[in-house]
């Protein structure tokens, strides 16, 4: 495997000018899902033409699962990272996504995912992705939506159809040049997307059969518990700019997910902390202004009349 550094060699792909995609993956500690992921990329119909993943000092048996399939699939590349001790969520998963990022030449590819290894995707995720992209310029990042297996069924994790999920985000490369990539704080991949808005561009995701994956972890449960996790969802939103009617509405709205009450009301105390402690910030003034607007219109209209009048 190799380390991460930012001198990396260039990478380059032959797959045809308008549909070639690489994959950016950070991982810590993975061995327990990573199996289902990696499989589920090699069954793919349209596999990428590159796939990078950034080993972020895993202490379980991930990196030896990764070096077999590195020794089998010459397209797939491995970065070490040291060990932190800790697993690091948030602006530590945009900053391992980035150490692989570096080490290719953008001009290369025409799409970009950042895909988590806890996930099993259907067989034509990436090539609907593709096809849907290239049909309409004007969608900036998309994907499919996430469901968990609970008591032998599916229940979807209800992320809303105006973002793209950031277990598997999947961009346009141009555009994801264009608003500066991710930033590296919490609620980043909630602020990619209205950014993708503010500049006129569309970020979505489907419910369609073909496009369902399974989250083989539950959202927010990867760092200590899901309180923890949904608490810091409603810091992120308190970053981003998110107000407190549209707050209250967010957390009330999931209020019949698990952990029933519970999530929602940690979300609210997550928010509120930023708020009484006067934390900093997302600094674009004019991305606050245009979020506020946004959530404004969802709350008088419905979330779809806001993205349907953003879109025009």
């Amino acid at each position: 495997m190799t380390r991460c550094t930012t001198g990396v060699p260039k990478t380059s792909t032959r797959e045809p000018v308008g549909r070639r995609y690489v994959l950016i993956s950070p991982c810590r500690n993975e061995a327990e899902y990573l199996h289902a992921t990696l499989e589920s990329v090699l069954a793919q119909t349209h596999r990428p033409s590159k796939w990078i993943i950034i080993d972020d000092g895993s202490t379980d048996d991930t990196p030896g699962i990764l070096a077999r399939y590195v020794e089998r699939h010459d397209w797939i590349t491995v970065f070490s990272r040291a060990d932190r001790g800790h697993r690091s969520v948030g602006p530590g998963v945009v900053d391992a996504f980035y150490c692989g990022y570096r080490s290719i030449d953008p001009n290369d590819y025409d799409f970009l995912c950042k895909l988590d290894l806890d996930l099993r995707l259907p067989p034509r995720y990436f090539e609907i992705l593709v096809e849907r992209m290239r049909a309409d310029p004007r969608i900036a990042t998309c994907s499919g939506k996430a469901y968990l297996r609970e008591n032998g069924r599916l229940v979807c994790e209800r992320h809303g159809d105006d973002t793209s999920l950031g277990m598997t985000k999947f961009y346009r490369m141009s555009c994801f040049e264009a608003i500066g990539g991710f930033v590296r704080d919490v609620m980043w991949d909630g602020i990619d997307c209205h950014q993708c808005r503010m500049y006129g561009w569309i970020a979505c995701s489907w419910d369609d059969p073909e496009l369902r994956f399974i989250h083989l972890r539950p959202m927010g449960s990867s760092q200590q518990s899901i309180w923890v996790g949904r608490k810091r969802h409603g810091s992120g939103q308190y970053f981003m700019g998110t107000g407190p009617v549209y707050m209250v509405a967010s957390a009330l709205s999931r209020i019949h997910q698990r952990p029933y009450v519970f999530g929602s009301v940690a979300m609210i105390w997550g928010w509120l902390l930023g708020a009484l402690h006067r934390k900093p910030r997302f600094g674009d003034e004019r991305f606050r202004t245009f979020l506020r607007s946004y959530q404004r219109t969802a709350l008088l209209y419905g979330k779809r009349r806001a993205m349907a009048t953003v879109n025009r």
